[in-house]
């Protein structure tokens, strides 16, 4: 049975259309349009959520756990409770991403999280309370020693294809995304190998300079990890890797936005250099996320959490943030519209995964990933494969 929804607005986000009707059909949007534009089918269930908004299912490109577990546990029941979580936040699908570790513990938990979005791809799809993964995020081992961040020094790995090969097939093809630092030696010949197997590859944690890191985007790398964060700072005699991520059209950018991370003028000049379309708004959520205050895992170490500040030994160790958070956030940090803000956590993850005809859009084709929320941003319902909660 086909299944229409009506709502004072939708956000395709490219367009606004008012007075909204939604079709949807076998999980796909088969028509969208003002009402008196849509033709309605025979005996279709109608869904009036009166002056709402919808908008599409929100995409997650790094997040490490929440609801009390961590993505390196690598179990279907971890992922479940992860999944759980991000359906109440609005977002639909996700990369669970890994953090550096010892590489056979690595290995073994590529392999578990393969295992679990193949069960999920097989028998999970009718599970309207769970976000889908959509690949893995490969943060590490890769990463520049003067920027690790948190991640253990121990464990981090040069740049080789030989290794990344071994991961590759521990997760069965299933990586999405890598992360690397583009000055490490060898680093260039792997963005190149990587990209031209359809990866993602973004370049972060990395003390690069403005040559290094125009280098690494030249041979393949595409997008940014957590701006500002684990990086070489701006200065306007030695720009950096900085430099090249604010200025260059080609890349795109992802933020932790949660006041935390970047001060939100910070944000604001961000969004202004990347613009709206270059922009993408990420988590970096951890265990702790949906938490109370306590002390949780990020990996192997333990990360302590207080008045939504994750550290580990005095640094950051990722965040407690909800993807929806992170829109109200820009909405008050930049003074942003919801449709532009939306824009940076649906369509634009979207494009970086190049998966956006079917997902991060409404539009007819597209997977009925679909969020009911406020004019604020605030979620309301949402909405996984075209079955409501």
């Amino acid at each position: 049975m086909a299944t229409v929804l009506l709502a004072r607005q939708l956000l395709t986000p490219l367009e606004r259309i008012d007075d909204a009707a939604l079709v949807i059909e076998d999980g796909i949007i088969s028509a969208i349009g003002s009402r008196d534009a849509v033709p309605l089918p025979a005996n279709a269930r109608t869904i009036d959520f009166g002056d709402s908004i919808l908008t599409p299912g929100m995409i997650d490109i790094h997040i490490h756990g929440g609801a009390g577990h961590d993505v390196m546990e690598g179990s279907g029941e971890s992922l479940t409770a992860i999944e759980r979580l991000l359906v109440r936040h609005g977002v639909t699908s996700y990369c669970p991403t890994t953090v550096t570790a010892p590489m056979d513990e690595t290995l073994t938990t590529l392999a578990a999280l393969a295992k679990a979005i193949e069960d999920r791809e097989s028998h999970g799809s009718a599970d309207p309370h769970r976000a889908r993964p959509l690949g893995i995020h490969l943060e590490g081992p890769f990463l520049s020693h003067a920027r690790r961040g948190v991640h253990p020094s121990m464990f981090l790995q040069p740049a080789s294809t030989e290794i990344f090969n071994r991961m590759w097939d521990a997760a069965e093809g299933r990586i999405r995304m890598l992360t690397i630092a583009p000055e490490l030696e060898g680093a260039l010949d792997l963005i190149t190998a990587v990209s031209q197997r359809g990866v993602c590859v973004s370049i972060g944690h990395s003390n690069a300079t403005l040559a290094q890191a125009n280098a690494g985007i030249k041979a393949g790398a595409c997008h940014a990890t957590h701006t500002f964060n684990a990086m070489r700072r701006l200065d306007h005699r030695d720009p950096g890797l900085l430099g090249a991520i604010l200025t260059d059209r080609s890349l795109t950018a992802d933020m932790v936005v949660d006041g935390v991370h970047v001060e939100p003028v910070v944000v604001d000049l961000f969004l202004r250099a990347k613009g709206v379309d270059g922009a993408v708004l990420i988590t970096d959520g951890i265990s702790a996320t949906g938490m109370p205050d306590g002390t949780y895992r990020l990996g192997s170490f333990e990360v302590e959490v207080r008045a939504g500040r994750c550290e580990s030994h005095g640094k950051l160790a990722g965040s407690v943030l909800t993807l929806d958070l992170a829109v109200r956030n820009v909405m008050a940090f930049a003074k942003m519209s919801l449709q532009d803000s939306i824009r940076m956590a649906t369509l634009n993850p979207a494009r970086v995964l190049r998966i956006e005809p079917r997902k991060g859009v409404l539009r007819a084709g597209a997977d009925a990933d679909i969020v009911v929320c406020s004019p604020a941003g605030e979620v309301q319902r949402t909405i996984v494969g075209g079955m409501l909660q």
